[in-house]
C-alpha cells in the first residue's frame, strides 16, 4: 500500500485557534481524505508549539508555570478535531518527552556535522514572529506582521546554525525539484531569498533570561530556540530517531521523499529553507513539497486582538455547522488572501448550500417519496453508471485533477456545476408532471447525479456526503430534515 504523509504547522498555544489556522488544517484534511480515498496509508500530523518566549511571557502574565499554561491551552486546539471533523492521525505537542528526545538527537547530529557554533551577537527580535528581523524586513523600524509589538534588541552569547553553508545545496535541491514549493510565485520568492545569500541564525537562548525551552545538549546554560525545536516535530511525530521503519515509510528514503507540508505565507522561509537546511545537516531526506496558503483578513483588515476582529472558528461552527465552514474555506483561492465577513458568509451559505445543494437533495428526495420510486442499483455501481469517464475512488476525473494541484476552489466549482445542472434538470423536465417509465427515468437520472455529487464531496464535506449517501442508498428514498436550513 502506498504511503502518504502530510503535516500542518504547529500553532502556538498563546492564543485560541483562529480562522487562519482553520483554513490550513481544513485544506490539509481535504488533501488527506482525498489520498485515503485513493487507497493510500495516511499519516496526517498536526499539534501545538509550546516553547519559546511568547509562551513564557503569557504564562508569567497568567501567573502559571509554562507547562501548566501550555497544558490548559493545548486542549483548545485538540477540540478542533470534532469542531471541524478532522481526520488527522497524529497530534504532537512539543512538550512531549518523545519530541524532546528527538530534538536533542537532531541537535547532536547537526553539531557532529560541524554546523553548530557559539558566538556573541546583537539582533532585533520580534516576539510575535519568534524571528530575528533585518532592517530590510521592517517598515519604519516595525515588524509589518506584528505592528503592535515593540521589537526587542537582544545581545547575548548563543549557539548558531551554519545556514550560510547550505545556500548552494538548497538551490540545487530547488533546481532538481521544480514543484517543491507551490504556488510558483512563492517558490520564486524563496529562491530569490536564498540566492541573495544566507546568514547563520541563532538556535539557542540563555536559560537565565528565557528558561522555557528544550535544554541544549551538554550546556545547562542554554535552551533551544523555539523554531529549531518546533520544526523537528515533523519527524519526531513519526518516532524518529527510534522508529526507523515508520520514518522511512512515511518521510521517505533519500531518493524518494514522501513528506508534504502545508503552511501559511509567513512560514515560507522557515519551512522551505531553514528546515530543509537543517535536514541536510542532519543527513536526513528533505521534504517532498511545501504548500503555501494565504491569510484570511476580516473585512479587509488583518485579524488582531487589539482591533477586536479575530474570528473564532468555533463560533462559525456553532451558528452554521461544520460543513458550512469547511465549504467556505474550500471556496477560497488556496494561495491568495481571503476575506471574511459575517454577511458574505451568510450569503454563500444560503446561495450555495441552502438553496443549491440542500434544496436539490430535498426536492429529489420528496419526489422519490411521493412517487414511491425504488432504486435497485447497488451503490458500488452507481458512480460507474453516472460517470462513464470515471475517476479514481469514485471522484470525477476533473475534480481529481484539481485536487492534485491543491486547487480546492476549482474542484468545488466543478462539483457545484453538477449541483446547478441537477437543479436545472428538475426545472426543465418537471418530473412531478411525468408518469410511469418517464417518471422513473427522470428520478433515476437525478438520483445518479446526487450520488455523483456525494462521492465528489467526501474530501470536502464528509458529514454531508455521508448523510446524502445514507438517504439515497435505497431501495426506498424518503425526505428528511434539510441539510442546510436557510438562515
Amino acid at each position: 500500500m502506498a504511503k502518504f504523509y502530510l503535516t500542518t504547522t504547529l500553532p502556538y498555544v498563546n492564543a485560541d485557534p483562529h480562522l487562519g489556522f482553520a483554513l490550513e488544517i481544513v485544506q490539509a484534511d481535504i488533501i488527506a481524505r482525498f489520498h485515503k480515498l485513493l487507497g493510500e496509508d495516511i499519516v496526517f500530523n498536526t499539534g501545538t508549539d509550546e516553547h519559546g518566549q511568547k509562551i513564557y511571557q503569557k504564562a508569567l502574565e497568567a501567573r502559571e508555570t509554562p507547562k501548566a499554561y501550555a497544558d490548559k491551552h493545548a486542549v483548545n486546539f485538540e477540540k478542533l478535531k470534532k469542531a471541524l471533523n478532522l481526520s488527522y492521525t497524529h497530534f504532537i505537542r512539543t512538550t512531549d518527552p518523545s519530541h524532546i528526545e528527538a530534538a536533542e538527537a537532531f541537535w547532536k547530529r547537526c553539531d557532529e556535522n560541524g554546523d553548530i557554533y557559539k558566538q556573541i551577537y546583537k539582533i532585533k527580535y520580534c516576539v510575535g514572529c519568534e524571528l530575528e528581523k533585518t532592517d530590510s524586513e521592517l517598515t519604519d523600524g516595525i515588524c509589518p506582521i506584528h505592528p503592535n509589538l515593540k521589537l526587542e534588541v537582544i545581545k547575548e552569547e548563543n549557539y548558531f546554525f551554519r545556514f550560510s553553508k547550505y545556500q548552494k545545496p538548497l538551490l540545487e535541491y530547488y533546481e532538481k525539484n521544480p514543484k517543491f514549493v507551490v504556488p510558483d510565485f512563492r517558490f520564486n520568492e524563496i529562491k530569490n531569498f536564498v540566492k541573495a545569500g544566507l546568514a547563520d541564525f541563532s538556535i539557542s537562548r540563555l536559560k537565565e533570561k528565557m528558561p522555557w525551552g528544550i535544554p541544549v545538549p551538554d550546556d545547562e546554560n542554554q535552551v533551544m530556540y523555539v523554531w529549531f525545536d518546533a520544526l523537528i516535530n515533523y519527524i519526531s511525530t513519526l518516532g524518529w530517531p527510534k522508529n526507523d521503519k515508520n520514518f522511512e515509510e512515511f518521510w521517505g528514503t533519500i531518493n524518494n521523499p514522501n513528506a508534504i507540508q502545508i503552511a501559511g505565507k509567513d512560514n515560507l522561509r522557515q519551512q522551505s529553507a531553514m528546515w530543509q537546511a537543517m535536514l541536510m545537516s542532519a543527513g536526513l531526506p528533505n521534504s517532498k513539497q511545501i504548500i503555501i496558503h494565504g491569510f484570511i483578513t476580516s473585512n479587509g483588515q488583518k485579524m488582531s486582538k487589539s482591533l477586536g476582529n479575530v474570528i473564532n472558528p468555533f463560533e462559525i461552527v456553532e451558528k452554521y455547522g461544520t460543513d458550512a465552514l469547511r465549504y467556505w474555506l474550500a471556496t477560497l483561492s488556496p494561495f491568495d488572501d481571503g476575506d471574511f465577513t459575517w454577511d458574505k458568509f451568510k450569503e454563500v451559505y444560503n446561495a450555495d448550500l441552502a438553496n443549491g445543494l440542500g434544496n436539490l437533495v430535498s426536492r429529489v428526495a420528496k419526489l422519490c417519496e411521493t412517487s414511491g420510486f425504488s432504486y435497485h442499483v447497488i451503490p458500488a455501481r452507481r458512480f460507474e453508471e453516472a460517470s462513464p469517464l470515471g475517476g479514481q475512488a469514485g471522484i470525477q476525473e476533473q475534480v481529481k485533477k484539481e485536487l492534485e494541484k491543491y486547487r480546492f476552489d476549482e474542484a468545488i466549482k466543478k462539483i457545484w456545476e453538477n449541483v446547478t445542472k441537477a437543479n436545472q434538470s428538475i426545472n426543465e423536465t418537471k418530473p412531478w408532471t411525468l408518469q410511469g417509465e418517464e417518471l422513473k427515468k427522470s428520478l433515476r437520472n437525478l438520483v445518479l447525479m446526487i450520488d455523483l455529487i456525494a462521492s465528489d464531496l467526501k474530501p470536502f464535506l464528509p458529514e454531508t456526503a455521508e448523510k446524502i449517501e445514507e438517504q439515497f442508498k435505497g431501495p426506498k428514498i424518503v425526505s428528511k430534515e434539510p441539510l442546510f436550513p436557510r438562515i
